[in-house]
């Protein structure tokens, strides 16, 4: 039987509502970016770029947003959900 050694390189559980909220930020960020730039400027040349010029402006925000309504939004789960 063999162990691997993946728990070093994992990120300490402690950290997940803080990993949780950097990749849905950063995934809702780019994806927003990208059809937010289309219906403003298309998809012409520089496409990309204004993407990434956009997405560096959005996550630092998306991601603060997502720490602050993430408790809220598991508030409002727990009192919608049926859990029997």
């Amino acid at each position: 039987m063999t162990q691997t050694n993946n728990h070093f390189y994992k990120i300490p559980k402690r950290y997940t509502p803080y990993v949780f909220a950097f990749l849905m930020a950063g995934i809702m960020a780019f994806l927003m970016s990208m059809v937010i730039v289309a219906a403003n400027s298309g998809m012409q040349a520089g496409y990309l770029f204004r993407v990434l010029h956009a997405y560096a402006l959005a996550m630092p925000i998306a991601f603060l947003c997502v720490l602050i309504v993430r408790p809220v939004v598991m508030y409002l789960v727990q009192r919608l959900v049926d859990t029997a």
